[in-house]
């Protein structure tokens, strides 16, 4: 059964091929016999998985049944859960049990959904690799030697090694798109405002955008479908009507506009994932898309812009924990000033501390022009180039990740390399703009991602772009030998 897409589950359960409660039966068993080697969750929740999935066959048999109904998922350990733990994969809130559920989980459970458990991830999301968690790194099924990318490593490790059929993400600087590359799975990170923010634990505000892993882009358009839409309790969300993104899944992608950034392809991409990203370029061009070049010429301050406004944004995020409310609480603090600062130093790790850090500095007086200004005035030159861009094209193409998975530990201690894996993602949600990655090819046995770029609110189109090329292809139906 976990061999099946979605949209395929969707369909054996309303034909009574199989109930939700084996259908979860059988992806909990597989939890159990695969996760030691993976490290993808930090909570599974098998009792209430059970209860819900019996729920849904009693749904699908009277009748009331929608298409996710009785579908098992897992969501990234950052959405807050209603009396099941919500750590941030991190030691400030290992004893944190939620008191509300997200958005995103309300409106995934109101669709029929089971929750099998809550992933693993970098701790409050800030990495690339999925190795700053308190709860240690999550293996790439690939190559349990490799990352799985981050910050939403673990879940994209559980499609990937189908211990779930489809689990949620969240997007910040590119901790869906790059993931999804990396373990080779379809991601999609819609616009900024159209999944809502609430209950999600904040990193940097102005970008964190809620999304989705799954095999396919159907797979995708089902889930987004469901988790989209308008909420007054975010302030951030966009009371724009979420249209039916499966019906817009038609294969034709005929006179389709392709960009490709010339900015994409230069120094610094791996040439194997050049050729695989060229390779899914013609396909499309088989399939009647126009491809034409197109320039993005400030995607070289992408990194630099984004590396003051996360970390700014971050440390006015991460101020409420601070050992009194909730979360970690250093032991016999002599008084006030000491419980602070233990309970931080002892509840952050150090990449978290260290983006404080330099959030901090960013916005202290006397370096708040200099830094975090300037990075704003930059962020809309960056946009200002997409905006140029989709008037001359639909859609903008070209590699997720300048290379595949890399070691566990290989860029561990040189935090500037590790940024720099980000270098094709950020630019997005510095923009605000909706992306996505499909699966596109191998490279020395492991996955290489084609990144999906479009213009705000268009995430139909993306996932119909999406849609026809796994119609092509057969890349996101590879799964990883150990675990097929």
């Amino acid at each position: 059964m976990h061999d099946k897409t979605i949209a395929e589950l969707a369909a054996g359960l309303k034909a009574g091929e199989f109930s939700s409660e084996e259908l979860t039966r059988h992806y909990l068993e597989r939890i159990q016999a695969h996760d030691p080697a993976l490290n993808a969750f930090i909570t599974v929740t098998e009792e209430s998985a059970l209860e819900a999935a019996r729920a849904a066959d009693a749904a699908i048999k009277s009748g009331d049944a929608g298409p996710l109904t009785g579908v098992p998922i897992a969501h990234k350990d950052i959405f807050c859960t209603d009396g099941v733990k919500t750590s941030c994969a991190s030691k400030m809130l290992d004893n944190f049990i939620a008191p509300y559920d997200a958005t995103v989980v309300t409106k995934l459970k109101a669709a029929g959904t089971v929750m099998l458990g809550k992933t693993n991830m970098d701790e409050f999301a800030m990495g690339s690799s999925n190795e700053t968690s308190f709860y240690g790194p999550v293996k790439n099924p690939w190559d349990t030697a490799a990352v799985p990318g981050g910050s939403s490593g673990g879940s994209a490790a559980a499609v990937a090694a189908r211990l779930a059929p489809a689990a949620t993400g969240t997007d910040t600087g590119g901790s869906i798109r790059q993931p999804a590359a990396l373990c080779g799975i379809t991601g999609i990170k819609p616009t900024y405002g159209r999944v809502s923010r609430y209950g999600m634990i904040a990193f940097a505000s102005s970008l964190d955008q809620g999304g989705v892993f799954a095999p396919s882009a159907e797979d995708c358009a089902l889930m987004l479908g469901a988790m989209a839409g308008f909420d007054p309790r975010d302030s951030t969300s966009v009371d724009q009507p979420v249209p039916d993104y499966t019906a817009a899944l038609s294969g034709d992608v005929k006179g389709l506009k392709i960009g490709l950034p010339k900015e994409y392809f230069g120094e610094g991409l791996d040439p194997e994932v050049a050729k695989v990203t060229e390779a899914a370029i013609d396909e499309y061009r088989k399939l009647g898309a126009e491809v034409v070049e197109v320039s993005l010429p400030n995607t070289h301050l992408a990194i630099p812009t984004y590396y003051v406004v996360a970390p700014a944004e971050c440390s006015s995020n991460l101020s409420r924990f601070d050992g009194v409310r909730f979360g970690h609480r250093c032991d016999a603090p002599k008084d006030l000033e000491d419980l602070y600062k233990r309970s931080r130093a002892e509840g952050f790790g150090a990449e978290v501390q260290r983006r404080i850090m330099v959030g901090t500095y960013a916005l202290s007086a006397g370096y708040y022009d200099a830094y975090y200004l300037k990075a704003q005035q930059l962020r809309r030159l960056i946009r200002d180039d997409f905006t140029r861009a989709f008037e001359q094209v639909d859609v903008i193409m070209g590699p997720t990740s300048p290379s595949v998975a890399f070691r566990i530990g290989e860029k561990s201690e040189d935090p500037v390399s590790m940024y720099l894996s980000d270098i094709y993602t950020i630019a997005v949600n510095l923009a605000g703009l909706p992306g996505m990655s499909i699966p596109a090819g191998f490279s020395g046995g492991l996955p290489v991602g084609l990144q999906l770029i479009g213009n705000h609110f268009d995430e139909g189109r993306l996932l119909n772009a999406a849609d026809a090329f796994q119609r092509a292809t057969d890349w996101h139906r590879k799964t990883p030998r150990a675990f097929s």
